[in-house]
């Protein structure tokens, strides 16, 4: 198997555990990876809890497709991702937490410390029309030094250096949101504040974490 295959394969696997993870349903939401200049994306218009890799849609940087697959509407954000931020892969979801709270909140508080693998407190794109070129501008602007973003009144996105990545940190926003939700439920949400923060990433490396997960 050569590596736009592997790609491809990629793409799909990561495309249907999000859907028995149920970040995504039917055609909502996009997957993509990258391997040098060649990127594997969902086509548009497929239902991702199928996803095969010959349903999968393969372009380069510039976005000229590689294959007869018309790539998904939401091509010119990934591109972004990986030009801005030399992403390895690329989800967006419409998951039903980070949806919901895209339509409330200006960004998502630090309620937890594995937070911090995203980058700490997650914030929330302005709205636009999805696929259009102010979407993407406004998500690639709220990634500034994180991994994870909401998008107002749309979904969120979550890029890794690759797909394995991606996805762990598109289920870790989710699970943060309903964090988040739950505790708003009850009262006001405590937050870390930046000496809380600090602390936990100096635990990390002075235990020998393998990331904040403990």
């Amino acid at each position: 198997m050569d590596v736009t295959e592997e790609l491809r394969k990629s793409v799909a696997d990561a495309a249907r555990r999000l859907a028995t993870e149920r970040l995504v349903i039917g055609t909502a939401g996009n997957v993509s990876a990258r391997a040098g200049e060649t990127v594997a994306i969902t086509a548009t218009g497929v239902a991702l809890e199928t996803l095969d890799a010959e349903q999968v849609a393969v372009v380069d940087l510039d976005g000229n497709p590689q294959n007869e697959l018309e790539p998904s509407s939401e091509l010119a954000l990934h591109l972004g991702v990986y030009r801005r931020y030399h992403a390895g892969a690329v989800v967006h979801t419409h998951a039903p937490m980070a949806t919901a709270l895209s339509c409330t909140l200006d960004e998502l508080p630090l309620v937890h410390y594995q937070m911090l693998l995203l980058g700490g407190s997650v914030r929330v794109a302005a709205y636009a029309t999805f696929g259009t070129p102010e979407l993407a501008e406004a998500t690639l602007g709220a990634l500034e030094e994180r991994t994870a973003a909401l998008m107002a009144n749309h979904g969120a996105i979550a890029y890794g250096h690759d797909i394995a990545a991606a996805v762990e940190r598109s289920l870790l926003l989710e699970w943060a949101c309903g964090v988040y939700w739950h505790a708003k439920a009850i009262g006001e949400p405590k937050t870390l504040d930046a000496a809380q923060a600090r602390a936990v990433l100096d635990a990390v490396v002075t235990r020998g974490y393998g990331g904040a997960k403990h």
